[in-house]
């Protein structure tokens, strides 16, 4: 690769008052909470499944109360059913929010058997995961149920178990596998089905720390498997890039989404020699101006950034103007390669970034800004390239 170098708990909504302190009850059913939107993760609803499975046994069961670590969530149940007088059935659709989640609406169900033993076991079932790779919270081979999830199941069934009984609860997904390509799964080496998530209880957006974390675990999985050599990439695009023009492996690739400053600190903290900061120039160009969280709505500057890089460079004001005023990054590219500058204004850009990433994070990151057809617009870095 390269050389080697050394929210308030009370929050209003539209109409009601949402509160997740303990002891307090607040339903969950796609309500809008003001800043965003918010959900219940797999696990809560897993956990409401189980729930209402083990009190359907003795009656049909529409709704029930489900503690998270936030507090009480009243859930509403889709379907209950007793199947025998020691086993029963239900389902929990995890309701719709205002976030591109590939689990909103999907049906997770939950089937319990009474025993005569104490304890509780949890099993996973069709569409639930199993992991396959380290550096997750699940070990290898086992189905992907997360701790918290599983301790908030066990927990909400001690409560409402008969006495001197014990429970055996077996979750399911039926469109689990379906989907779970279109989640961060196959990335993590969790196969055949989705996971058991949730670390509050409540989903939240992706500009949330439960959406940080999940990127956090490629970067978990990569140092288990032994890799101290990574590379950042803003996306799947830049994902794409990196396996053309780098000899790695893929699980040495970690997507950081939006939150560039967070993957970076992440970085900081682990025992990781070389890295590699990779993706397309609208991307990377705000790291350039310190932009460490690069959604577009909260932070852009791409055409400052550029615009002052060829400043400094002795661009002739007609040449700034008509980059300041570009409506894409590939405009200002290809306005600086008409004009002579191309790559000693990335050269420039790239130095910032190395530069930011020194001061912020006490990080020393070789760069490589990439035009959309993933060629490589500064040439001042140590990277090895494959061009086959």
């Amino acid at each position: 690769m390269v050389p080697k170098y050394s929210q308030s708990n009370h929050q209003k909504t539209k109409n009601f008052e949402y509160k997740v302190d303990e002891g307090k009850t607040s339903s969950f059913d796609s309500q809008f909470v003001e800043g965003g939107y918010y959900g219940i993760t797999t696990g809560t609803a897993a956990t409401a499944a189980a729930l209402a499975a083990l009190l359907s046994i003795e009656n049909k069961i529409d709704s029930v109360s489900v503690k998270t670590p936030l507090g009480n969530l009243d859930i509403k149940v889709k379907h209950s059913e007793r199947l025998t007088e020691t086993s029963g059935k239900a389902i929990i659709v995890k309701m719709p929010y205002h976030d591109p989640d590939v689990t909103k609406n999907l049906e997770i169900e939950a089937e319990v058997q009474l025993r005569d033993q104490p304890g509780i076991e949890i099993f996973g079932g069709e569409g639930i995961g199993i992991v396959t790779k380290p550096g997750l919270q699940v070990p290898i081979g086992q189905k992907a149920i997360n701790p918290v999830p599983k301790e908030m199941i066990r927990t909400n069934l001690e409560d409402a178990l008969p006495v001197g009984k014990g429970l055996e609860v077996t979750i399911n997904v039926p469109k689990g596998k379906d989907i779970a390509n279109k989640t961060m799964n196959p990335r993590l080496g969790i196969i055949d089905g989705i996971s058991i998530l949730g670390t509050t209880g409540i989903a939240h957006s992706m500009n949330s720390e439960s959406f940080q974390k999940a990127k956090k675990c490629q970067l978990d999985v990569a140092l288990a498997e032994g890799y101290h050599e990574i590379v950042l990439v803003p996306g799947n695009i830049g994902e794409k890039m990196a396996q053309r023009l780098l000899q790695i492996d893929a699980d040495q690739i970690i997507q950081m989404g939006n939150f560039v400053g967070y993957i970076l600190e992440q970085v900081h903290d682990k025992d990781v020699s070389q890295i590699i900061i990779l993706g397309h120039a609208g991307k990377l160009v705000k790291i350039a101006a310190g932009i460490f969280q690069t959604e577009h709505r909260i932070a852009d500057g791409r055409r400052e950034v550029v615009t002052a890089h060829a400043g400094l460079l002795g661009a002739e004001k007609e040449l700034l103007e008509s980059i300041y005023h570009s409506n894409t990054t590939e405009d200002m590219i290809n306005l600086l390669e008409e004009n002579g500058l191309l790559k000693d204004v990335f050269n420039s850009i790239a130095t910032a970034i190395k530069e930011r990433c020194q001061e912020c994070f006490g990080l020393d990151p070789e760069v490589l800004i990439l035009n959309m057809d993933g060629i490589p617009l500064n040439q001042n870095h140590r990277i090895n390239l494959n061009f086959n």
